[in-house]
């Protein structure tokens, strides 16, 4: 029987199912007042559907790869909990079962991906793999906090971030599950896309930031409120728009990589935007938002070799910034470029991104990655692809000797 949900602060739908172990599908068929393209808000009323804990019946067009990224395992998870059935393609309205929550994937690749869905699988993840370090490297403008988190004890370090963009944020779900897979791969004794986990670990630092823009992923997610802190302003920054999935900026309306001391005044005049919005304002000044001045205060309390920025979209990979790089960045950039597919592009007309500055500032190799195709934000069904082109780009940036 359904039961009825009041919608709480910073709730979604795909979380509400996620905590509720229901589908999405069966969700939005008990609330047919609900439109997938508009928001919930607190105290709004919902009803649950039932849920069947531990099996779930096969639909038309099932898989096992789609069954297993549903519900946040491995193919191999799902296929070990149903050996009776043959390696077949899976026949619709079989009753399947499903492993139990403690043997599966810890971050899941289903279903959006936010603020409280990296910090639950931090938790998570630091309890399963004890060698992962966090430390805060600041807050966001509402105060949200910011983490990094280390895996690797080697000399040679290498610094990943993601989500700049508000509306990119699948980038943090890219950089979450490549932190899961190598903590994987080094407790098991194992490889992590061809190479041995354990010696990467002692040989490598990896500083991953899985979302400097925090504030921003929960706007693109969560929409606004009237107890929003920003409510009024952001509704007339975008226009007059409830719909804020498209926002690239922070809750003050400033374009995060836009905003770094590398020819920022360039950047400024060539974007022509007046005040804060959606996208490409530059703020009053280099380094004036606190994600921003996070983001460089830890770059330069470290010694990184390399930085790998993760944007979407286009599978390309700029490597360059007004002839600051090192000689060898378009060599290196070219290895990127066949370990994951992605075309190494020499970028002209693009100031005051992190990338151009850390070039610029630390005269050594700096990496803008963009994932995907088509509109961000992207469909969770190019995640698979995704996952595997950028997985494969950053084991060679691990491998490379900078």
């Amino acid at each position: 029987m359904s039961f009825r949900h009041v919608v709480q602060e910073g709730e979604t739908l795909q979380r509400i199912a996620r905590f509720y172990a229901v589908s999405l599908l069966s969700l939005n068929a008990v609330n047919p007042q609900l439109s997938p393209d508009e928001y919930v808000i607190p105290g709004q009323v919902i009803l649950i559907p039932p849920r069947l804990d531990h099996q779930y019946m096969t639909q038309s067009g099932d898989t096992w790869e789609k069954v297993s990224q549903r519900f946040g395992m491995t193919v191999q998870e799902l296929r070990d909990a149903n050996s009776w059935l043959d390696s077949a393609p899976l026949r619709t309205g079989v009753t399947i079962d499903l492993p139990p929550a403690g043997s599966r994937a810890l971050v899941r690749t289903d279903q959006e991906y936010g603020y409280s869905e990296l910090l639950t699988d931090l938790d998570k993840l630091k309890e399963r793999y004890p060698f992962l370090k966090e430390v805060c490297i600041g807050t966001s403008v509402l105060g949200r906090k910011i983490p990094a988190v280390r895996i690797g004890s080697g000399p040679r370090e290498i610094h990943v971030n993601a989500s700049f963009h508000a509306n990119e944020w699948m980038t943090s779900l890219l950089a979450m599950k490549f932190l899961e897979e190598y903590a994987g791969a080094v407790d098991g004794d194992g490889t992590l896309w061809g190479v041995n986990a354990r010696k990467l670990l002692s040989e490598t630092s990896l500083w991953v930031v899985p979302m400097v823009n925090p504030d921003g992923v929960e706007l693109v997610l969560g929409g606004i409120y009237p107890a929003h802190p920003r409510c009024d302003r952001l509704y007339e920054w975008n226009g007059g728009s409830f719909d804020f999935r498209r926002w690239k900026a922070n809750v003050n309306g400033v374009d995060l990589n836009d905003q770094f001391p590398a020819h920022w005044e360039d950047e400024r005049e060539r974007r022509a935007v007046a005040g804060p919005g959606p996208r490409d304002y530059t703020g009053e000044g280099p380094l004036t938002e606190p994600e921003a001045q996070a983001i460089a205060s830890f770059t330069r309390s470290r010694n990184f070799a390399c930085v790998v920025a993760l944007h979407t979209q286009g599978r390309e990979i700029y490597w360059n910034y007004r002839d600051y790089e090192p000689e060898d960045a378009e060599m290196i950039a070219l290895q990127l470029s066949h370990a994951s597919g992605y075309k190494s592009v020499k970028l002209k007309g693009s100031d005051a991104g992190y990338k151009d500055w850390f070039i610029q500032e630390f005269r050594r190799p700096g990496f803008t990655i963009e994932s995907g195709m088509g509109l961000n934000p992207l469909p969770l069904s190019q995640f698979p692809y995704m996952y595997e082109e950028t997985a494969r780009l950053l084991v060679k940036a691990l491998t490379l000797p900078l």
